[in-house]
């Protein structure tokens, strides 16, 4: 196990030298956030980011994500040239030791919450949903609640060029049925997974969140059942899975442990976080240990250990604490203690 924790570069307040100190922690995974969904990555973009992150004596061989253009997603005649963008960027990613990628599937919208820091007894706060507010909201207030609470901080999966034309590009996906997206999954991953065979990078796709429809869009991982159809679609390991135990955790009829020793084999990533489930079915994110959240993370990790899993894990979101600022669910505190609360367990599992 390799434990790493998300850093969104020169975008990101926290310095590279604190995330070194926290113990155990070996690597960053990291992306471009400034090159739009689509655009080929520049190699030396990709070297002066891998040397920045070397220099503060850490790896960066996890990339997250090479965001796909909506052309690709919605199977359009124009997908091939993104597709071949994309294989570049691969390429470039591959000549700075990058090992994995990954990346979802996921229509315009990579995530949804109601609030990105709610108030919690504790007096920390976190990101929350709220079946209620989403049902009755829409992407553009959506997308202008998350501008007013983020403080002016780009957040991944809403980054402003993609959201300028978020009703017209929903709008076209009105004519694409759940079968054709899963085709298009397909077409995707025949073009793109023999290059990452020949290239040496491990393709993890990264399950919906949350793992149900929203505003009328197509899903695809957000269940065992259609974990397997994915990984299907190719039959290659390089075409496997980032296990985030949030998302598919937001439905509590997904057992994690059974998931992880299901496709263990096929696990590249893993993003490691707990939440609580709410009698309604709303969810918050919650610190790791078991007793704060509704997933038992002893359980998970074990699952994990007892697979040989040798794999890259980060501690996912955390709260924020210790009245810290920043980007929502990616402050520095609550993450090192996960990554030191996960790193604690899996030495104890492992002996």
């Amino acid at each position: 196990m390799q434990m790493t924790l998300r850093w969104f570069g020169k975008l990101d307040p926290i310095p590279l030298k604190h995330i070194r100190q926290v113990p155990g922690v070996t690597g960053v995974v990291t992306s471009l956030m400034h090159i739009p969904a689509g655009d080929v990555w520049p190699l030396a973009e990709c070297e002066a980011m891998r040397d920045e992150v070397n220099a503060a004596g850490l790896a960066v061989e996890v990339i997250e994500s090479v965001n796909i253009h909506e052309d690709i997603k919605l199977g359009v005649p124009e997908r091939d040239g993104w597709i071949e963008a994309y294989i570049e960027t691969l390429a470039n990613l591959s000549k700075v030791g990058v090992k994995v990628v990954c990346y979802n599937f996921m229509p315009v919208l990579d995530w949804a919450r109601s609030h990105l820091f709610y108030p919690l007894p504790d007096g920390s706060n976190t990101m929350f949903f709220s079946r209620g507010f989403i049902q009755n909201t829409t992407p553009q207030a959506l997308a202008a609640r998350y501008a007013e609470q983020s403080g002016g901080i780009d957040l991944p999966g809403w980054e402003p060029e993609r959201l300028k034309d978020i009703v017209a590009t929903i709008g076209r996906y009105k004519s694409v049925s759940q079968e054709q997206y899963w085709d298009n999954a397909r077409y995707f991953l025949k073009k793109v997974i023999p290059h990452a065979e020949r290239l040496g990078i491990k393709m993890a796709i990264h399950p919906d969140d949350p793992p149900w429809p929203l505003f009328g869009l197509p899903r695809l991982i957000n269940s065992r059942d259609n974990i397997k159809r994915f990984l299907e679609l190719y039959a290659s390991p390089n075409n496997g899975l980032t296990l985030c135990t949030g998302s598919l955790g937001a439905d509590p009829g997904n057992d994690i442990p059974a998931v992880i020793r299901a496709f263990a084999d096929r696990i590249h990533f893993a993003h490691i976080r707990n939440l609580k489930h709410l009698p309604n079915g709303d969810f918050y994110e919650s610190a790791h240990p078991t007793s704060c959240g509704s997933l038992n993370m002893p359980d998970i990790v074990r699952a994990f250990a007892e697979a040989g899993f040798d794999g890259y894990i980060r501690p996912d979101h955390g709260r924020m604490v210790w009245d810290e600022t920043g980007r929502a669910g990616y402050g520095l505190y609550d993450r090192a203690m996960g990554a030191a609360y996960l790193t604690g367990l899996w030495e104890v599992l492992k002996q």
